[in-house]
């Protein structure tokens, strides 16, 4: 058996996630179609460092594939890029020991937030546009209160009854550039909809809909959160996946800048 570490890229707008659907295309699945059909067999193990949900984007996905026959990973690269569509780019590959696993191995993980008040036609799929004004200043000052371990029941949806709401955010970062506000918080793992929610109720914020003191009191869980504040997907990437604590993240900057320069 021989397993590869798979670091993979897309945009995620016509994908229903990462995670394989039956009834759904997926980024799972189409890199699975793409390995049977190189190898020529459904026997192989294809698993992601974490789940994106639909109209999510990675700058930085992880994945572990383990198959039953030798590539130069060079190759399997070429040769997954050539039957891939054009939203789903396997940036490297590289052989790795067997009991590497994409999502068990990970120590943290960051995800990045593009925000714009300016209405753009080439844009859209990957910013939120907020036609309101924002105070910035009261978004980045409250932004900080998330850092740390808490209890994030009120900001995330929870899949079972025996999912821990606990996560440890190490670090939240805000930017300003090219008319976007970006906004990476990195943590041990990340909660279904967890980013999502925090940056919703972060404009709302900004809108002077909420205060800090009361985001401090969902957040300790004093007061229940009546009114869900959920950002669209379009602005969510999937930064970087870390393995190792001397893995530094690089300078905050849009995702979109990234790719294209």
């Amino acid at each position: 058996m021989k397993k590869y570490k798979l670091t993979i890229e897309y945009e995620g707008t016509r994908y229903s996630g990462w995670q394989l659907q039956k009834n759904s295309k997926s980024v799972q699945g189409a890199i699975a179609s793409a390995v049977e059909n190189i190898i020529k067999t459904s026997k192989f193990e294809l698993m992601g460092a974490g789940r994106t949900d639909k109209g999510v984007h990675a700058l930085q996905q992880v994945a572990h594939l383990t198959i039953d026959k030798y590539f130069k990973p060079q190759n399997l690269r070429y040769a997954l890029n050539d039957l891939l569509p054009y939203d789903i780019n396997i940036l490297n590959v590289e052989e790795t020991d067997l009991k590497f696993h994409a999502r068990h191995d990970a120590i943290s993980r960051s995800y990045i937030y593009q925000i714009t008040n300016e209405r753009t036609a080439f844009l859209k799929p990957f910013v939120w546009w907020v036609k309101d004004e924002l105070n910035y200043d009261k978004i980045i000052d409250t932004a900080k209160v998330f850092i740390g371990m808490h209890d994030f029941r009120n900001f995330a949806k929870l899949e079972d009854k025996g999912v821990s709401p606990k996560v440890l955010v190490e670090d939240i970062q805000t930017a300003f550039n090219n008319g976007l506000f970006v906004i990476r918080i990195v943590a041990s793992h990340f909660l279904w909809n967890m980013v999502r929610r925090i940056v919703g109720t972060l404009v709302e914020v900004g809108r002077g809909n909420l205060s800090k003191n009361e985001i401090i009191n969902y957040l300790e869980n004093k007061k229940k959160i009546e009114q869900i504040y959920t950002a669209p997907p379009s602005g969510l990437f999937l930064e970087k996946i870390i393995y190792d604590k001397k893995e530094k993240i690089p300078p905050l900057q849009p995702a979109i800048l990234r790719r294209l320069y």
